[in-house]
């Protein structure tokens, strides 16, 4: 008869760290991955930037670029650049697309600070910029931290001026200021969601006023001559500009044993990262694999480039006719892991987790079944099958995984794109790398836990 410790050892499921089983080999190999990781993350502050860093990887592993009506190969390795703003990497395999397409689909936009169309005004002594905050944010956490200013500016004459001011050393940075504790007794009496209103997140730049006679408004006219000075824009040019604030902070490890990053926007180019580099490095040929790197997840997957744009199956169709194959049929045998984070537990909190369904740091990969709020509105939850196939594949190529929600039930909630592309009838799971702080100007991540989600993403792809 089998004793206790026999029996546990056999049916229980068990979460553990990773650290009680890696190797110092494979603990370098996370390492040496988190530097390459950090260096995207630098670059890539946003959508546009992301996909700027990610088609110059792509070009560097012999990926092409294609464009609608261009001749799609057996063995060819292509990305789609969608104007600028999201990204879609695929290697077309030797079996028939009819047995699939294997997806891996995350987001590359973050929570942050839009400039408004007219944004530019000046107030007691001070010039300041209007915002609207994109994605869900605590608004009180985006003041008095250094700000960068990142986008491009488009001018009447189709002019494109790229914008990035605050991550050099030597660059001036920006603020949003807040009530000072003296004075804050009313303010401190507020809801957290209420003590900082949306249309108080003015970013300070400047205070000089034009010197070479008086006039009225200024310090707008001598913040609008440097602008006209360094770049060649006026006011006017801020209609068609994408102009945005980010935290000015540099990805860095954090803890005394470097085990955990902190970076602005991990969600989720966390996962965009891993994605895209477990393309580049897989070494199947019989399978067509894609990457997508979408914008807009932030605000609901809308528009020309969001996950709801048509754009994702048109390519689909293309490499179906490229290759005789019914439409129909490959999207109905296609299987995609949708790469979006999930939330850490957090001990501080603990009161807003499910500690037996929570993802823990250290713990590998995140599968989440399904997402969405209250009773899974907003999912697809994946099905039975779909979970089973994905842990048997995890299980077989050694990658440290565990399954999460993201919090009690009715406590909240949050989705990801999975059920956009499952209502396209293609078998979908999220998964993804448990992130602290989510949302915040500056999130936490386990090195581990990056690995181990490339390791996944790898998997799938061979």
């Amino acid at each position: 008869m089998e004793n206790a410790a026999e029996l546990k050892d056999k049916l229980f499921n068990k979460k553990e760290s990773i650290f009680n089983n890696i190797s110092d080999e494979e603990l370098d190999r996370s390492a040496a991955y988190a530097e390459t990781y950090k260096v995207f993350m630098d670059y890539s502050k946003t959508e546009r930037e992301a996909v700027r860093y990610s088609v110059m990887l792509c070009e560097e592993n012999g990926y092409v670029q294609y464009n609608f009506g261009d001749k799609l190969e057996v063995g060819g390795k292509y990305y789609y650049n969608n104007r600028g703003k999201e990204l879609i990497v695929f290697k077309i395999g030797e079996e028939s697309p009819e047995n699939g397409i294997f997806i891996s689909a995350a987001h590359i936009d973050s929570p942050r600070l839009d400039i408004k169309p007219t944004p530019l005004y000046e107030d007691s002594g001070m010039g300041f910029l209007k915002t609207h905050y994109y994605g869900g944010i605590k608004k009180y956490q985006w003041t008095t931290i250094p700000l960068a200013l990142h986008g491009v500016v488009i001018k009447k004459d189709g002019e494109t001026v790229d914008i990035c001011i605050g991550e050099d050393e030597d660059d001036p940075v920006f603020y949003v200021d807040d009530l000072l504790i003296h004075l804050s007794k009313d303010q401190m009496q507020k809801p957290l969601g209420e003590a900082i209103p949306a249309e108080s997140l003015n970013i300070l730049i400047g205070s000089e006023p034009y010197h070479s006679e008086k006039t009225d408004e200024a310090i707008k006219l001598n913040l609008l001559k440097i602008l006209d000075s360094k770049y060649g824009i006026c006011e006017a040019d801020f209609l068609s500009a994408e102009l945005t604030a980010v935290p000015a902070y540099k990805a860095r490890d954090i803890g005394l044993d470097r085990s955990f990053i902190g970076a602005y926007g991990h969600d989720d180019r966390v996962c965009a990262y891993p994605a895209i580099t477990a393309l580049f490095d897989s070494t199947n040929e019989n399978k067509t694999v894609m990457v997508i790197l979408a914008d807009k997840e932030e605000v609901g997957s809308g528009g020309v480039s969001g996950m709801q744009s048509k754009i994702f199956t048109d390519l689909i169709d293309e490499i179906a006719a490229a290759r005789n194959a019914n439409p129909r049929k490959v999207r109905s045998a296609s299987k995609c892991l949708s790469a979006d984070v999930t939330a850490a537990f957090d001990p501080n909190f603990a009161e807003v987790y499910e500690k037996r369904n929570s993802s823990m740091v250290n713990c590998g990969a995140a599968l989440c079944k399904y997402t969405g709020s209250r009773g899974k509105s907003g999912t697809s939850d994946a099905s039975a099958e779909t979970v089973a196939y994905v842990r048997k594949l995890l299980d077989d190529a050694g990658v440290v995984w565990q399954l999460a929600e993201l919090g009690k039930t009715d406590q909240g909630g949050g989705g990801t794109v999975a059920i956009y592309i499952a209502n396209q009838n293609i078998e979908t799971i999220d998964i993804g790398v448990p992130v602290l702080s989510m949302h915040a100007p500056y999130e936490v991540v386990s090195k581990l836990d990056l690995y181990m989600t490339y390791k996944a993403f790898l998997a799938f792809n061979n």
